[in-house]
């Protein structure tokens, strides 16, 4: 704030004088009238805010493959601008995190893809630590070739008639056989990767290539498919980069619900093979978040994204090379009806008046 000093001048007049030395009275009765007033708008605002049910930052356990980093962000904004909640994400893998959810080192698991960990996701529940939640959508998975590999070699179908073409997917390291990309280490779905290459008995004619992580893995598939080599790997969907490429999935023998049950054991005595089936991604919770944080408990319950808009999300990542919290917002200023669906109407004023 600034003052008007008066000057000193022996023609000033002594009414001129009052007159200044009014409106400057005036001007700091009002001035502090406005101070006030800011000062019951603050008060009524924080009476106002939300007050998290956990008074510590929320625990969400941190995949990384985009569809979970970009979920996470979204209800990460939704709890603190919503709910008042601050928040912390902790980078884990698919098994080490079920196992931190049982432990309550995590509070939160947005993204569980269940075939991938059907056997230890049933265990887990039985034992009463963990809950879930709420169905997010229903993903996929495949053993695929680009569209130009299986142009060049049609006879090609199956998974079962990879060894005939070992030759076409020579592995650098080990050039007497082939290379498949299986699921990076320690996910979920590199154990029903490797029970289905050993139920294939693929073993003697190809390597199993675990990329160290998700990210590894799409550098390696994407410089693979830029330079036209032939190339089969393991995916899962929706995900930006199935989205972007032009691909065809391998066959493999009709699903059966008990020889898959057997494939996500990580001890599976005697794999045998089966196609995957269409992967329900689940949220869950410990049950302890569930007694502390009932609102928030219902709003992560509510959390589900058609398929489409999900591709469509992915594919906004990509096209501009978004980072996960940039994706979110995106996603909560461009999908309004989706996400005010999962929240009260006065929590989903506050989150869109933060937008």
């Amino acid at each position: 704030m600034s003052f008007h000093v008066i000057p000193s001048h022996p023609l000033r007049s002594a009414r001129t004088f009052a007159s200044s030395l009014k409106q400057t009275t005036l001007g700091l009765s009002l001035a502090a009238a406005l101070l006030g007033l800011g000062a019951v708008t603050n008060v009524a605002q924080a009476a106002d805010a939300p007050a998290c049910e956990i008074d510590r930052p929320l625990k969400f356990g941190g995949m990384n493959w985009e569809s979970n980093l970009v979920l996470v962000e979204v209800e990460r904004f939704i709890a603190d601008k919503g709910y008042g909640c601050k928040s912390e994400v902790l980078p884990t893998e698919t098994l080490p995190a079920l196992a931190a959810l049982e432990r309550g080192d995590l509070d939160i698991n947005t993204e569980i893809w269940l075939n991938s960990v059907a056997e230890p996701w049933a265990k887990a529940e039985a034992g009463g630590k963990v809950k879930r939640i709420g169905d997010i959508y229903m993903g996929g998975e495949a053993w695929f070739i680009p569209r130009y590999t299986a142009e060049r070699l049609p006879a090609l179908k199956s998974a079962a008639d990879l060894p005939k073409f070992k030759d076409d997917f020579k592995d650098p390291e080990e050039p007497s056989k082939g290379r498949f990309y299986g699921c990076p280490a320690g996910w979920g779905c590199e154990v029903v990767s490797g029970n289905l290459f050993k139920a294939l008995g693929l073993g003697d004619t190809f390597t199993l290539f675990s990329p160290g992580t998700g990210a590894t893995q799409k550098a390696a598939l994407t410089a693979a498919y830029q330079r036209k080599e032939n190339v089969v790997f393991y995916y899962w969907y929706p995900t930006p980069l199935v989205g972007s490429m032009d691909l065809v999935k391998l066959e493999l023998p009709a699903y059966d619900k008990e020889k898959h049950g057997c494939l996500t054991d990580p001890n599976c005595a005697k794999p045998e093979p089966s196609a995957y089936p269409d992967n329900p991604v689940f949220t869950a919770v410990t049950t302890q978040f569930t007694q502390d944080a009932p609102k928030l408990t219902a709003f992560l319950s509510k959390v589900a994204v058609p398929l489409p808009v999900m591709d469509q999300t992915m594919a906004y990542m990509e096209e501009n090379e978004a980072e996960p919290d940039e994706t979110a917002k995106w996603f909560l200023e461009n999908q309004g009806e989706i996400w005010t669906a999962w929240l009260p109407a006065d929590v989903a004023e506050r989150v869109k008046a933060a937008l």
